[in-house]
């Protein structure tokens, strides 16, 4: 399974920018693929998960009407288009993916304890005032 993540960027408050997360290695189609941000001396943060079997998707609150999650299976990639970027958005964003079958359950009821066993190497998101 791997993983690449890429579009990041430095972005003014206010602007967009889309991430793409290119897959390889697995049954796309099979698996939960989700983005995770990491600020410098914080936590890792989920933020947006989509379920490729039916399309469902998650989003955390500080996200949710700004942040669309999408997948094109054909393509094998899932992309984070990002909208009224915000300085706190400022982060390392971060591709996984799983297909353990608890894991969309797991997902939308915490999603920080989503134990997702796949990931990408990151790719850097900031956002200037």
């Amino acid at each position: 399974v791997q993983l690449v993540e890429s579009g990041g960027g430095l972005v003014q408050g206010g602007g967009s920018l889309r991430l793409s997360c290119a897959a390889s290695g697995f049954t796309f189609d099979d698996y939960v693929v989700g983005w995770f941000r990491q600020a410098p001396g914080k936590e890792r943060e989920g933020v947006a998960c989509i379920s490729n079997s039916d399309g469902s998707t998650y989003y955390s609150d500080p996200v949710k009407g700004r942040f669309t999650i999408s997948s094109d299976n054909a393509k094998n990639t899932v992309y984070l288009q990002m909208n009224s970027l915000k300085p706190e958005d400022t982060a390392v964003y971060f591709c996984a993916a799983d297909d353990t079958p608890q894991i969309w359950v797991v997902v939308t009821a915490d999603i920080q304890s989503a134990d997702f066993g796949s990931w990408g190497q990151g790719t850097q998101v900031t956002v200037s005032s």
